[in-house]
């Protein structure tokens, strides 16, 4: 045996069907398109989304609002959160906060809100700060520190 003998299985092949090769091959004439109609003809290709002259899905839903492209999301962390898992004077970075999992996205900004309530001394750098959560940072004799995202 050697390359020039191999040959796939008998059976394991079959002869391409020749479509519009006469009568006598069973797909003469129209050569299995049918009659009239856009399908019959050469040439012709369905338009996107196109079901078959059913309003198509693209059109049926309605179209509402508008998505701003330049939208900054932000990953959200409380005071309360902070509090229960940092000890006083400790160092709050988002690096810090991404490995005890109190943020998941490696790559998102970082905003600290105002919610619970907050009484450690601590340095927090985030990118944002909400109002509260900075008032409240500050009387409790900690830094909020914003960092450029």
């Amino acid at each position: 045996m050697s390359l020039n003998n191999l040959r796939p299985p008998k059976g394991a092949t079959h002869a391409r069907t020749r479509v519009g090769r006469g009568p006598g091959s069973g797909h003469g004439k129209t050569a299995g398109r049918g009659e009239k109609g856009a399908q019959s003809r050469s040439g012709f290709s369905y338009k996107r989304g196109f079901e078959g002259g059913q309003m198509p899905l693209h059109r049926r839903l309605p179209k509402r609002g508008f998505t701003n492209p330049f939208r900054v999301e932000y990953a959200v962390v409380n005071l309360d959160t902070l509090a229960e898992v940092f000890d006083a004077g400790s160092d709050v970075t988002p690096d810090v906060l991404r490995e005890r999992g109190l943020v998941r996205d490696a790559r998102a900004l970082i905003k600290v809100l105002g919610r619970g309530e907050f009484a450690k001394k601590l340095t927090v750098r985030a990118h944002k700060f909400s109002g509260a959560a900075a008032e409240k940072i500050a009387a409790a004799g900690g830094v909020a520190e914003v960092i450029a995202g």
